[in-house]
């Protein structure tokens, strides 16, 4: 539960910019929809400071050694904060550009940029937080992010409504207010990372050694990010292809899919942790405990909201869009969506644990036969499908069981085996 409350503090930090800058008009609101379709996917790649962390800090807290793991989590730190420094100034000078590639006019473009750019300066903090809160989940603990990623989202809320309307500075003032927002978050875990370096008596400057482990595990986490966003970005490019009513509704069922993914991804995150400290310890049967239990609450769970979301199926869509040639689009499209939940729980929750393994390789060698799977069907779809609510639905069952079922071939496969389930310190 902790663990999903930190998962959804991004997504809200976007929904308060959206919600503050809508009152501006629709300028504004476009820009910002634009420079936050660069934005969040520059975050969502670097996801894998977080996930290559906690199982390193988890297996060396198996081991017993506490020092060690606050190196590894220490090492994570620098290695997110070289990353953050090259990537924000590559997104300063080329924010323009980018915007550009949308197609927008110039004054939502123009907005756009400004809010990009000085957005870029967040950047080094977002990746410091994934860092800082893989250290901290794989010690196990999964409250102090919630509580800090509260107090952030907080904070972001009264200094945008401060920046925006109280001084008038509008979009930029939203930029402005998050970038703040996301280095206070950094200070108050600076403040807990060396608490806990001083506890243990860890220095806190980088390893040559740690970094470049961090940076070859992370590169392969990295490759199955990448997978994943292709096979997302291959799903709206064939909505696009149905119609604009098509593509809206579309949207709103990918939302649902993400909002479901969160919920389901908490108990990713408990494997990832609890996975890497049993192998640490040399428990083999622990893991496979852990194992079993995240998968019964994974698939229980995804059938329990697979369920809800068939129920409501039909008026959910009101929620999103007064549409009516949207609305109507719906129906089939979030049932196929309720179907494939469970799959979800069963993908997400092996998905955590061969992270929690260290078995990136793995996944990202897969990730790509995966896409490879999914793209005759999404090629299916695009060729032969029929327009309206047929197609879309059609659509949906590639990704959501199409796609998500070969993942779930090729994770239960590994899991079925004993080979991703090496004892002792990460190597």
């Amino acid at each position: 539960m902790p663990a999903l409350g930190a998962l959804i503090a991004e997504p809200l930090f976007l929904l308060a910019d959206s919600a503050m800058v809508g009152h501006l008009g629709a300028v504004p609101l476009a820009g910002l929809g634009l420079a936050s379709a660069v934005l969040q996917t520059v975050i969502g790649l670097m996801v894998f400071l977080a996930y290559s962390t906690t199982p390193a800090v988890a297996r060396w807290l198996g081991v017993g050694d506490r020092r060690r793991a606050v190196m590894v989590g220490v090492d994570g730190l620098w290695l997110a904060l070289g990353l953050g420094v090259v990537l924000a100034a590559a997104g300063w000078f080329t924010a323009p550009t980018l915007v550009a590639a949308f197609g927008a006019d110039a004054e939502v473009s123009r907005a756009a940029a400004d809010y990009l750019g000085l957005s870029m300066l967040g950047v080094p903090a977002m990746l410091l937080v994934f860092a800082a809160t893989g250290l901290l989940r794989g010690l196990q603990d999964t409250r102090t992010p919630l509580w800090v990623a509260g107090l952030g989202f907080l904070v972001n809320i009264v200094l945008n409504a401060v920046f925006i309307y109280g001084m008038g500075l509008g979009l930029i003032g939203s930029a402005l207010g998050t970038v703040i927002a996301q280095w206070g978050m950094v200070a108050v875990y600076v403040v807990i990372v060396v608490r806990h370096a001083r506890r243990e008596r860890a220095p806190l400057r980088p390893h040559r050694g740690g970094l470049a482990r961090g940076a070859t595990s992370g590169g392969w986490l990295f490759l199955r990010t990448v997978s994943l966003r292709a096979a997302m970005l291959l799903a709206v490019f064939v909505a696009t292809s149905l119609g604009s009513p098509e593509l809206a509704a579309f949207q709103v069922a990918m939302t649902l899919f993400a909002t479901l993914a969160f919920a389901l991804d908490a108990l990713a995150i408990a494997a990832q942790a609890l996975v890497g400290r049993g192998l640490g310890a040399g428990d083999a049967e622990q893991v496979r405990q852990v194992l079993r239990r995240c998968l019964e609450w994974g698939i229980g769970g995804g059938l329990l909201l697979g369920l809800v979301l068939v129920a409501v199926s039909g008026v959910l869509g009101r929620v999103f869009t007064n549409d009516e040639a949207v609305t109507a689009l719906l129906p089939p499209t979030l049932i196929v969506l309720g179907l494939s939940v469970p799959l979800g729980g069963l993908v997400f929750v092996l998905d955590g644990v061969l992270i929690g393994a260290g078995d990136a390789r793995y996944l990202a060698l897969t990730g790509l036969l995966n896409l490879a799977a999914f793209v005759p069907l999404a090629g299916l779809v695009l060729l032969w499908a029929p327009a309206g609510a047929p197609g879309l639905a059609w659509l949906m069952a590639a990704f959501a069981l199409g796609y998500l079922g070969a993942r779930a071939v090729t994770l239960s496969l590994r899991a079925r085996g004993s080979t991703w389930m090496r004892p002792g310190a990460p190597v």
